[in-house]
């Protein structure tokens, strides 16, 4: 019988109407990968045609560096520019495209992925004067969202564990002292009324939907400590018991439990910060801390001078 013999089977998978040569001629001619797929006479939206042409493309190693895509560079171009740049300014110059936010993200990205040193580039930047570093003003609104964080630092700051509850709870936070754990409640007033009183609202609103439902004041034997900062800097530390069944005091009525002062966290530096009165006894005895002889070492000392 005649022998049959059969060709390669790579060659009967080959379902290919283009060969390599044609495939160099595109690469060669075109700035992107759909562009070659055209000049294959390919479906150059084809996502399987695009994979299929860059695969024999790898095959052959053919150089893609001048593909551009969407962009006016090439890769080339960008690996040129780097290395007279000394600044992203320098690049983006260099490439012929606007120097914004934008271009400078895409440029960095695609240094990235190309994997080019940029170590070499900074920002040119004349150094701060002194004052300059950060002229962001205080903005009383924000004290609400930065009162905790204060809480938090002056309880650590004297040994204090600090705990955030991972539900919502009548109590902002939980602090372990000598006496054990006091659940603390943060309250905030950013200024005075229209009679020159810092009056702050200690209560809460009842779970209902309609938030403009009154306030109604806390259960004291659901919290042990309001600490309250004003607009001023000044802290205080309150037992719950001692504000029972209200909503709202003025602070200058409970001045035995001002405890410290954040003022210059709330203001520009000052060589003629004032230092803050010392803590009362009382808060210091319903803490449980060790007792010190200069009470002052109990004021939040943030206020230069120290």
């Amino acid at each position: 019988m005649p022998l049959i013999t059969f060709g390669p089977m790579a060659a009967t998978r080959d379902k290919r109407t283009w060969n390599d040569a044609q495939l160099q001629q595109a690469v060669a001619a075109s700035r992107s990968w759909r562009a070659v797929a055209r000049e294959l006479g390919l479906k150059a939206t084809s996502a399987g045609v695009i994979r299929t042409v860059k695969r024999h493309a790898a095959r052959l190693d053919l150089d893609t560096a001048h593909f551009t895509g969407q962009r006016r560079w090439s890769d080339s171009q960008l690996r040129r520019v780097m290395l007279g740049a000394t600044c992203w300014a320098d690049v983006l110059t260099g490439l012929g495209v606007i120097d914004n936010g934008e271009n400078r993200v895409r440029v960095k990205g695609h240094s990235a992925r190309l994997g080019l040193d940029c170590t070499h580039l900074k920002t040119p930047q004349a150094p701060p004067a002194a004052g300059e570093v950060f002229e962001q003003p205080f903005q009383p609104e924000m004290l609400r969202y930065a009162a905790s964080a204060v809480a938090m630092a002056w309880f650590s700051l004297r040994g204090c564990a600090v705990a955030l509850p991972i539900e919502p709870q009548e109590y902002d936070l939980l602090v372990t002292t000598d006496k054990g754990i006091q659940r603390v409640q943060v309250k905030t007033c950013g200024s005075r009324n229209g009679k020159g009183r810092w009056h702050v609202g200690v209560g809460r609103r009842p779970y209902v939907l309609d938030k403009s439902a009154g306030k109604m004041p806390y259960d004291p034997d659901s919290l042990d400590l309001f600490f309250i900062l004003l607009g001023d800097g000044s802290i205080y530390l309150i037992p719950s018991a001692v504000l029972a069944g209200r909503v709202a005091i003025d602070a200058e009525n409970y001045a035995p439990y001002r405890i410290g002062d954040a003022s210059s966290l709330l203001r520009g530096a000052s060589t003629s910060a004032q230092a803050p009165r010392g803590a009362s006894a009382h808060a210091l005895e319903f803490l449980g801390l060790r007792p010190l002889g200069d009470a002052q070492a109990f004021a939040f000392d943030v206020y230069l001078g120290g």
